[in-house]
């Protein structure tokens, strides 16, 4: 007996990620847009985790849409291989770090 199966996709390979569907993609941004930019308003800069290229190119995207949201550039600077800054102009100097205290 012969079957047809629909909406039947292939599983990735282990450890592999499949990417998101268009609509999966615009909410992402949306929040991030929303998340990002609440950050940034309070203390002129953000940052989050970027461990892939898509991660990167979507933090860039947001850097774009709030640039053109707000008239103002938002700069967006990768700090490490798993990091993404995100950042108006005045705060281009990363935060200090708190010393570390000797017991």
């Amino acid at each position: 007996m012969i079957r047809d199966l629909y909406n039947v996709r292939l599983r990735p390979a282990e450890g592999a990620t499949t990417p998101l569907t268009e609509a999966e993609e615009q909410r992402f941004r949306a929040v991030l847009f929303s998340e990002l930019g609440n950050k940034i308003s309070d203390q002129g800069w953000a940052r989050f985790p970027a461990y892939t290229t898509e991660d990167r190119r979507r933090l860039v995207a947001v850097g774009h849409c709030l640039t053109s949201y707000w008239g103002q550039q938002v700069f967006v600077q990768a700090e490490d291989q798993c990091r993404v800054r995100l950042y108006l102009a005045g705060y281009e100097a990363l935060p200090e770090a708190l010393p570390a205290r000797c017991s």
